[in-house]
């Protein structure tokens, strides 16, 4: 696999997973809990989420509440520039040793970091919020947050099935529980397809 190829599975993952979360940035306001999601075909949802932490909605002030939430959130930010910084240098120096499917899963990976941190970097700056109405771009009073503090648009959801936890069940005993309830988007998924390449796919071509 040539780092040219790479490169496109990289450049494409980006345009797509940027103009879906533009277009629902500036096609919907934010899906309420109770409110109907765009599209509703029982096992499968579109909806309009920002995440404002890291996967699942979980920040950093969640587990270190001394940590301010505009820290965590900075931190966050600095957090995912660096991580995607060494997995570009990781993917260049490999790419040429390692098998197609690990040179694909770190391009998805990196593709997917890339893809987040522009809506962390700049989404407050160049949109208005989208409580209650759609976001305009550049708005000149100015975004809804400064540089690197912008929220990551989700809108995938997968609500398979659900079922009640029997009383007899530790800790969430009578208590409901939706099979795939956790709203992402591309990049999310690209993240996700990356780490099971490079899961199966060995790390050095057979010689």
């Amino acid at each position: 696999m040539s780092l040219k190829k790479l490169s496109w599975i990289i450049i494409l993952v980006i345009i797509l997973d940027q103009a879906l979360k533009i277009f629902i940035k500036l096609n919907y306001p934010i899906t309420f809990f109770g409110m109907e999601p765009i599209i509703d075909w029982g096992w499968f949802k579109l909806l309009f989420i920002e995440n404002k932490g890291m996967a699942w909605g979980a920040r950093l002030d969640d587990f270190f509440p001394f940590i301010s939430e505009n820290s965590a959130k900075l931190i966050l930010s600095l957090f995912r520039i660096v991580a995607a910084f060494l997995i570009g240098f990781w993917l260049i120096k490999t790419f040429n040793k390692a098998t197609v499917l690990y040179s694909i899963g770190l391009a998805l990976i990196f593709a997917g970091a890339v893809g987040n941190i522009i809506d962390s970097l700049f989404y407050g700056l160049i949109f208005s919020d989208s409580y209650g109405r759609i976001a305009e771009f550049l708005p000149i009073e100015g975004g809804y947050a400064p540089f690197m503090f912008g929220h990551v648009v989700d809108m995938f959801q997968f609500p398979m099935f659900s079922w009640v936890w029997p009383n007899w069940t530790p800790f969430v005993g009578g208590q409901s529980f939706t099979f795939f309830e956790p709203v992402f988007n591309i990049a999310d998924s690209a993240i996700s397809i990356g780490f099971v390449f490079i899961l199966f796919g060995g790390t050095k071509k057979i010689k």
